[in-house]
Order: C-alpha cells, then sequence, then structure tokens
C-alpha cells in the first residue's frame, strides 16, 4: 500500500476539479460535488496540511484511488 501524499485542502480542491467536481460552496470548508451526484466537504485552512486519516475519506468520498491522486500529481 503506497502511502498518502501531505496535501493542503487547497491542494486536494484543485485535483478534485480535474476530475470534475464543482466548487458548490466554500466557507472555512469547500463543498465538492461532482455531476454523478458524488460530493464531499474538504477543510481548507491557510498554511496547513490535511492528516492521512481525513485525506483518505475525501479520496473515498471522491472515488479516486492512491495511484489516481499520484498521477494527477
Amino acid at each position: 500500500m503506497t502511502r498518502l501524499p501531505r496535501l493542503s485542502g487547497q491542494r486536494i480542491v484543485k485535483l478534485s476539479e480535474k476530475q470534475d467536481s464543482k466548487l458548490s460552496g466554500l466557507r472555512s470548508h469547500h463543498f465538492l460535488r461532482h455531476p454523478d451526484g458524488r460530493s464531499t466537504v474538504v477543510p481548507v485552512q491557510r498554511g496547513e496540511t490535511l492528516g492521512p486519516g481525513i485525506t483518505a475519506q475525501i479520496l473515498k468520498d471522491c472515488e479516486i484511488t492512491t495511484d489516481d491522486l499520484i498521477m494527477l500529481l
């Protein structure tokens, strides 16, 4: 199993948009919605990286595998 890279919330939002997710709302958390109905919430705080647990949950919600994430980077 490959280790998840440490990413900021902003970087995850940009990578999700490459997978056709649209930003549907933002505050301190960004709400992403995919055209097929999948959705997730990404916490975005300036200068903070997300932990591996929240990153894994966001990837699961977006149906992005770790290998796909590494290819997107």
